[in-house]
């Protein structure tokens, strides 16, 4: 079975218009640390279970075929949706840091 990848599902959404609610900007900083920190370990361990898998293909071990690609595919899309986001972020920042104060 195929797990998508959902990366809006691993976002709180918080009630913006009440005051009482808002995170405080350090509760926000580790919040997206942490959600970082998370992103780049499943990239990881997507990484690392398509080399164990193929690993296991080229030694000869009883393992689908199927199952090998689909790992690779998987491990392959995580690691771009990742660089996706990441220039996306960068290309955020330098669009602020351009602006006029």
């Amino acid at each position: 079975m195929i797990d998508r990848i959902n990366v809006a599902n691993q976002f709180k959404i918080t009630n913006q218009t009440n005051p009482i609610n808002k995170p405080t900007a350090s509760q926000s900083t580790q919040a997206f640390s942490t959600f970082l920190k998370d992103a780049i370990n499943e990239v990881n361990r997507a990484s690392n279970e398509s080399d164990a898998m193929t690993g296991k293909l080229i030694k000869g071990e009883k393992v689908d075929l199927h199952e090998v690609m689909i790992s690779a595919e998987k491990s392959g899309v995580t690691l771009l949706t990742t660089i996706e986001i990441r220039n996306k972020v960068v290309e955020a920042y330098q669009e602020v840091m351009r602006m006029q104060v």
